[in-house]
């Protein structure tokens, strides 16, 4: 089957049922990207966010909600749900959180990111599955919603998370 590759830009999020998409990520620096997937629905989804909390800067959230990990999970769950994904089923796998030499020393934004989406996940009573954080690589994350298969690739090597 020809796959279709859905594009997700940084603070921007996708969601897709159509078992010919890839839901796809660039350049994974301090960011982070979050995919959930419910594999008795097919319904998949990925968000990628810059920043652990909106309350950084509420304006910026307000226009811009999916820069950020509390309101960009909001807006991702929420449109799964209204697709017919069930949470308690969702496979939530995530990959980033690099540290870059990018962004004021000690700010550590990627572990920062990462402390932030366990933190909302787990008062969701949602749990992650699978992971691949830290380090300084840039990282690519696909997500086949044909399978719910993720594949992160970081200085030519492939994982399947």
């Amino acid at each position: 089957m020809l796959k279709t590759k859905i594009i997700v830009d940084v603070s921007d999020a996708k969601v897709s049922n159509d078992q010919a998409d890839i839901i796809v990520t660039y350049s994974l620096g301090s960011c982070i990207a979050v995919c959930l997937y419910d594999q008795a629905t097919q319904i998949g989804g990925m968000l990628h966010y810059q920043l652990p909390d909106s309350k950084l800067d509420p304006q910026r959230a307000k226009e811009k909600p999916f820069m950020f990990a509390d309101t960009g999970m909001k807006i991702l769950v929420e449109k799964l749900l209204s697709m017919g994904a069930n949470k308690k089923r969702m496979q939530i796998k995530i990959a980033g959180g690099a540290e870059t030499a990018t962004g004021p020393k000690g700010f550590d934004i990627g572990k920062r990111n990462y402390l932030a989406i366990r933190k909302i996940l787990w008062k969701n009573g949602m749990f992650i599955d699978a992971e691949n954080i830290g380090g300084s690589s840039a990282r690519n994350v696909y997500l086949d919603i044909g399978d719910g298969s993720i594949t992160v690739k970081a200085d030519g090597v492939e994982k399947t998370l």
